[in-house]
């Protein structure tokens, strides 16, 4: 066992989009468990959008990172140390190690992960990413039958979850993607029954005749994580009493105008007179139903008929770069990041 700890920390709060130099890799002593905690060797980390929220220093849902703080995030790794109840030597865990090559967790905040499944997937599939999609879907999209979905960031782990599972549920489901690569993905791999490639089309009006033309019935249910020129081209296209799970805005993370004087009206106007329920949720909020989701969706990929996919980069030292290139769509699936 290494007794050296490497992790990335916070340099300094970006302005804008991050860029390398806002993050610092920094080594020190592998910390001890105390009575009660977890000594863990990470060997996967997760990346994920909300992590540039945590970058600034506003106040939000959760703490933001503290200026020369540990990145934050989940992990997964092996136990090599417990002094906790129900953990022991070589057990494979997952838990908010932050961007690190060890963690000392409590053991109360630590989760076993099935042996029979690959550990990655506790981060995006049957992790956070999954249970978003499956809580956001269900409870906020309540979807039905024959109705129509469009999914922005569509091959992303949350909006391939939230595709597949309405799918499945016999819904139009249509994607939002970028570049070609990206839309055959969202048809060929995740059963999309239409793909639009959001950067073949200059701005908001062009995108909105390509969905209408993917959605000739409306949109029943739009799921919103991008905001930008595609929620300005659906918006106009939302039949009455559609739904829209709010669950991010990566469009805007790295501080562009979110409305314009003239676009805020006439959302708000469509809003009104279509009788839409826009549901803003934070899956922290959701927990509770971690349970019923794995009992429903674990089975699935373990049969094979919820498909994902891993874009893997390989080295702690790698993760800021690949964090800045998935903020800007550069990842393939959901980021993780291969210690």
């Amino acid at each position: 066992m290494s007794d050296t700890l490497s992790r990335i920390t916070l340099a300094r709060r970006p302005k804008g989009d991050p860029v390398p130099e806002d993050f610092k890799l920094e080594t020190g002593a592998c910390p001890s468990p105390a009575e009660g905690d977890v000594l863990i060797e990470v060997t996967h980390l997760s990346l994920d959008p909300y992590m540039r929220g945590r970058m600034d220093e506003a106040k939000s849902y959760a703490p933001s990172v503290d200026l020369g703080g540990t990145m934050t995030g989940q992990g997964v790794g092996r136990v090599l140390e417990s002094k906790a109840d129900d953990f022991a030597e070589g057990d494979i865990v997952t838990g908010m190690t932050g961007w690190a090559s060890h963690a000392c967790l409590p053991g109360s905040e630590l989760r076993k992960l099935d042996p029979s499944l690959p550990p990655s997937t506790a981060l995006g599939v049957l992790g956070m990413p999954g249970l978003t999609g499956w809580v956001g879907l269900h409870s906020f999209g309540k979807p039905k039958k024959g109705e129509t979905l469009v999914v922005g960031a569509a091959t992303g782990p949350v909006g391939s979850m939230v595709g597949q599972l309405a799918k499945q549920m016999g819904l139009r489901t249509v994607a939002i993607a970028g570049g070609d690569e990206k839309c055959r993905l969202a048809t060929d791999t995740f059963g999309f029954d239409a793909a639009i490639d959001h950067r073949a089309h200059d701005d908001a009006k062009s995108l909105r005749a390509a969905i209408a033309d993917a959605a000739p019935d409306g949109v029943d249910i739009y799921w919103e994580n991008v905001g930008g020129k595609t929620l300005e081209a659906v918006m106009p296209l939302m039949n009455v009493h559609g739904r829209i799970p709010l669950c991010g805005m990566v469009a805007w993370y790295g501080g562009s105008n979110i409305a314009t004087e003239n676009q805020l009206p006439g959302m708000w106007r469509n809003i009104l007179v279509k009788r839409l329920q826009v549901s803003g949720f934070i899956i922290f909020d959701h927990w509770d139903q971690y349970p019923a989701f794995l009992k429903d969706v674990a089975p699935k990929v373990a049969a094979g008929e919820i498909t994902y996919i891993e874009d893997v980069a390989t080295g702690l030292e790698n993760a800021p770069d690949a964090f800045i290139a998935m903020l800007k769509g550069g990842n393939t699936g959901k980021q993780i990041v291969k210690l």
